[in-house]
């Protein structure tokens, strides 16, 4: 059986500067780029039996950057959809509701295309991609290009957590993360890597 590797995209303004990034199409910074591009030697010529990326811009060019070819684009890889706080950071919206944690409390509907989305919603898109991504790893490893949060989440459901314990799995822009198997059960085996300078 094959491993299920996650990359995040690479760094943006937005997640430079602590704003949650849903849907906002932001493109990599030059800083960003570096680290797609960096990923390249982790990645190239490794045999995947299945790629998979966001939808979002700053996925899809971290996948080319990286070197990854035959990404096909899931839309339930896409980041979480922040609703009402999209664009804002933790702090500012602590502002307003002191100690706000957005794995517990979930945000405000934004406009009616974006009406936020709770743990459990992002749970079940991480599932869908999680029924179609664990049978190909009958066939060997499988890649997924997409966003902190909702890495954080699918990482959780494949662990068999409940999606709010993401909380528990930070990622950093432009790093591989590696979910494998021991005795027949999901595991990580590696987190937060980057190539060595």
């Amino acid at each position: 059986m094959g491993d299920l590797v996650l990359v995040r995209h690479g760094e943006t303004e937005w997640s430079r500067s602590g704003r949650h990034t849903g849907w906002t199409d932001l493109p990599l910074t030059p800083g960003g780029e570096d680290q797609a591009t960096s990923l390249a030697p982790l990645l190239t010529g490794r045999p995947f039996s299945l790629v998979l990326t966001s939808p979002l811009a700053r996925a899809r060019r971290t996948a080319e950057l990286a070197g990854v070819t035959g990404a096909v684009v899931d839309r339930d890889l896409h980041e979480w959809d922040y609703g009402a706080y999209e664009g804002i950071t933790t702090a500012d919206i602590r502002r307003d509701r002191p100690g706000w944690d957005l794995w517990t409390d979930g945000v405000p509907p934004g406009p009616e295309d974006r009406p936020g989305e709770s743990p459990e919603q992002v749970g079940r898109r991480a599932d869908r991609v999680l029924s179609r991504a664990v049978p190909a790893l009958d066939d060997g490893d499988v890649l997924l290009v997409a966003h902190s949060h909702f890495l954080r989440v699918l990482t959780a459901r494949r662990l068999g957590l409940p999606p709010a314990l993401g909380r528990l799995f930070r990622i950093e822009t432009g790093t591989l993360n590696r979910l494998s198997t021991e005795h027949g059960r999901p595991v990580v085996v590696e987190w937060n890597i980057r190539p060595q300078a």
